[in-house]
């Protein structure tokens, strides 16, 4: 687990996959801000302005995903959940070392930017 500025314990549940890493998601679609809010009961919290219909918000969600860890939106796969706020994203090529890096960096610069 990583620790922000404020030493509050950053807890992101992202697992090893044979293609990459899995990471947990909680969606918030129809949002007024894009982007991810922070963290949820170990999923990352992100928002799209995207209705949950004929998967927008999940394509809106991969997208918000991929630009905040650096890589192409290809790369971010949604493998369940798709009608559920609860969703996994399997970000293709990336170790969970590297991923969770990017994701609490992320969370944290999210964080800070509420306050």
């Amino acid at each position: 687990m990583s620790k922000d500025s404020d030493n509050i314990e950053i807890a992101i549940a992202i697992v090893e996959h044979s293609a990459g890493a899995v990471v947990s998601v909680r969606a918030h679609p129809g949002s007024r801000r894009e982007g991810i809010f922070g963290i949820h009961a170990g999923a990352l919290k992100i928002g799209v302005n995207a209705a949950p219909e004929n998967g927008k918000a999940n394509a809106a969600i991969a997208r918000v995903l991929a630009e905040a860890i650096g890589c192409k939106p290809s790369a971010v796969e949604l493998i369940s959940g798709s009608t559920s706020r609860d969703k996994k994203f399997l970000v293709q090529g990336w170790t969970n070392r590297d991923l969770k890096a990017k994701l609490t960096f992320a969370a944290c610069a999210a964080k800070s930017s509420v306050k």
